[in-house]
């Protein structure tokens, strides 16, 4: 049975993950051991829980008990669900709820980089992108066009920030994705583990996205950079391939969540391509 709970006291300690405390001192809520992320919209909750997330409590605008998020309330058990109307969620969280839902949630230990590489065929491998929206679309991307894993290097966003999580549609949940333990990507780690490395950058020896040579390699990590430098220098040099997006007008780049959709779609193993 639903454990409903009114908001009445906005100091309660139960709401500080919800009004006081940051990402990141969620991030770390658990040290040493894996700390709490927050998920936000109906949806994402649902694939975080599909996927196996632990809820520890919600968060829902009143009128969503029974409506888009009935079925998740009635999911989550025991655990407390808090309740109110939109201005007073406003007032606490500081922003409008999407949809009407929050679900604290504890983090999962992740898997190595050999796990995640086990079996794949077509990886991506972000270094340094900062930015959690472009993080979340390039997850959504990933998800729908056949990639087998993401890999981020240290400094790139967390795909469990709820910005991330949100504009991926939970998809963050669905594909397997973990840290390397550096600043640039580990790209002999992955030549070891068999796989061919394309660096997306414009260099005068680039190949075109459909090379054919690119596209019959059996096991393949596409990288992508950072926002604003793109890769580091020493990444486009160790790789196998160095790769571009034939483009018009002048235009030399693109976001990297837009290049990192059509790279993904034109390498797809063509067993996949009308999956």
């Amino acid at each position: 049975m639903a454990n409903l709970i009114a908001i009445t006291d906005f100091s309660a300690p139960e709401l500080d993950a919800y009004a006081r405390l940051s990402e990141v001192q969620l991030r770390r809520f658990y040290e040493p051991d894996t700390g709490l992320f927050i998920a936000e919209s109906p949806k994402v909750i649902e694939r975080a829980l599909n996927a196996g997330y632990e809820p520890v409590s919600m968060l829902v605008e009143e009128k969503h008990v029974t409506g888009e998020a009935k079925e998740l309330v009635a999911r989550v058990g025991e655990i407390p669900v808090h309740v109110s109307q939109p201005e007073v969620l406003t007032k606490l969280t500081g922003f409008q709820l999407t949809r009407g839902a929050l679900c604290l949630m504890r983090r999962r230990h992740l898997p190595s980089l050999e796990e995640i590489c086990a079996g794949a065929s077509r990886i991506a491998v972000l270094e340094n992108v900062v930015n959690p929206t472009n993080v979340g679309a390039i997850f959504r991307s990933a998800a729908a066009l056949y990639m087998d894993a993401v890999v981020l290097t240290s400094p790139c966003s967390d795909p469990l920030y709820r910005r991330a999580a949100r504009v991926s549609m939970g998809t963050v949940f669905q594909v397997p994705w973990t840290y390397c333990d550096s600043r640039t990507v580990p790209v002999a780690r992955l030549q070891e583990m068999g796989f061919k490395t394309a660096a997306m950058a414009l260099c005068s020896d680039s190949v075109n996205i459909d090379d054919p040579n690119l596209m019959a390699e059996e096991k393949l990590a596409v990288i992508l950079g950072t926002e604003g430098e793109g890769l580091a220098e020493e990444t486009i040099a160790a790789c196998d391939y160095k790769v571009c997006i034939p483009m018009s007008h002048g235009v030399d780049s693109l976001n990297v969540a837009a290049a990192s959709a059509i790279a993904f779609w034109q390498v797809r193993k063509q067993q996949g391509s009308m999956g």
